[in-house]
């Protein structure tokens, strides 16, 4: 069982004092924490890519690649590429520099992404939000597969059996799809044959199951080897020494970014009565003291068949002391507990 974190390198406004972080300094940040989290034993660390000005981080290559020089041993990821505005070309040339500076740990995360600001930043229409993503997955695992490539498609120039460089240190470099739970994309990812992660931020995670299960039985119907096909979730979250401080502590910042989105989004107000419900043991947060984290995170192995848990820490700005002591107890007192209890679990199985 793996246990990481993601980000999304967040610069909104402090709830209490209504200072801003600069870009810079929250990039500076995130690699302060890549590198504890490398330092506390956990497996892996994921940079979202967004292109607006509450969140700082548009290029995760460039980020991790900042971390990659002071790390050792954990893996590197987006989390998402933004595939469908990208260039599969760049993205993978990008990511196999990320695994040469790392020697062997970068990872691709590829999704639609869940906020549009790319697109007409970068050329594309909307209406051919799935049309992209398809040709430029179909791409970026040519250029996985074959050093040289021949390759043609409607939203891209073709390539004539060009090859693509640097090679990465891992063959192949992993590609992993980023699913909100949508049937659709956890198909494809099991007839591809490629790791799945789930984004589980709201509603009960057990109901999730029954996704696993589909992506399980088109990855055996393509004939993959199931039992090695990793399947990660990415939840919401926060830890602290007790249940009250971190509560207390990550619900002003939360609230204020899901009411944002909420607003541009037409969701419902989000109050304390709804993070309270989401924070319980079958809820989607993954808030509270070490142990209670780790007992969420061991339920969701259990009953879902997660095998990568990824914890989205901060949702909204927070003090970088406690962001960094947040992962500090991950590493040092939940994942202990979780990789014990699920390897006498498994082993009973």
């Amino acid at each position: 069982m793996e246990i990481g974190i993601s980000t999304f390198v967040e610069t909104t406004p402090d709830v209490k004092t209504g200072e801003v972080v600069s870009h810079a300094q929250r990039l500076r940040e995130v690699v302060e924490e890549i590198v504890l989290a490398d330092r506390v034993g956990l497996d892996v660390f994921g940079v979202g890519e967004h292109h607006r000005q509450d969140f700082a981080a548009s290029s995760p290559a460039v980020v991790l690649a900042a971390a990659a020089s002071q790390t050792n041993r954990i893996r590197l990821t987006s989390a998402v590429t933004v595939l469908s505005s990208a260039d599969p070309v760049r993205v993978f040339q990008d990511f196999a520099t990320l695994d040469g500076i790392s020697n062997g740990r970068a990872e691709i995360m590829a999704g639609r992404g869940s906020f549009i600001e790319s697109f007409p930043l970068f050329g594309y229409d909307l209406n051919d939000y799935n049309e992209l993503f398809e040709e430029k997955l179909d791409l970026l695992l040519k250029l996985q597969q074959s050093e040289v490539v021949s390759w043609s498609g409607k939203h891209r120039p073709a390539i004539d059996n060009l090859g693509v460089y640097p090679r990465p240190v891992q063959n192949p470099l992993p590609v992993w799809i980023g699913s909100g739970g949508n049937s659709e994309s956890v198909i494809r990812a099991g007839l591809l044959g490629l790791p799945l992660v789930l984004a589980i931020i709201g509603g009960r995670p057990v109901q999730f199951a029954p996704l696993v299960q589909l992506y399980k039985q088109a990855a055996a119907q393509a004939g993959h080897d199931v039992s090695k096909l990793p399947i990660a979730s990415h939840s919401h979250g926060f830890i602290a020494e007790d249940n009250e401080t971190a509560s207390d502590k990550f619900f002003p910042p939360t609230q204020q970014v899901m009411n944002v989105l909420g607003r541009e989004r037409g969701w419902g107000y989000y109050g304390r009565a709804s993070f309270d419900a989401a924070r319980s043991f079958e809820g989607a947060l993954y808030v509270g003291d070490p142990e209670t984290v780790a007992q969420k995170i061991i339920h969701l192995r259990k009953n879902v068949g997660i095998t990568r848990f990824m914890l989205h820490v901060p949702v909204g700005s927070m003090p970088h002391a406690d962001v960094m002591k947040a992962i500090e107890l991950l590493g040092k007192e939940v994942a202990p507990i979780v990789r014990v209890e699920v390897a006498k679990w498994e082993a009973s199985q």
